[in-house]
């Protein structure tokens, strides 16, 4: 099994973090939750890399590579109407 930190390029960085809740309104796969009054990464896996977080935090706390893994793959299913796309 994949270790969860190689399954997408998101990284979040805590010290950066002001806790101000951009990334949870903005992610669409709820990666981001609130934990006792913190921002944390609640689903990391869940992450599809279409970069709303990072562009989206005034901090940067957040970065991930957009435009890679899956999310790359559902714009190329869309864009080239493909039946399936792939994440692998």
């Amino acid at each position: 099994m994949k270790n969860m930190y190689e399954e997408n390029t998101l990284r979040f960085d805590r010290e950066l973090c002001t806790d101000c809740g951009m990334c949870i309104r903005v992610c669409p796969h709820e990666v981001f939750a609130h934990h006792n009054g913190e921002v944390r990464l609640a689903n990391r896996s869940d992450c599809m890399e279409c970069g709303a977080c990072q562009m989206n935090c005034p901090f940067d706390a957040v970065t991930v590579d957009s435009g890679v893994g899956c999310a790359a793959a559902m714009m190329y299913q869309a864009v080239t109407k493909k039946k399936q796309p792939s994440c692998g």
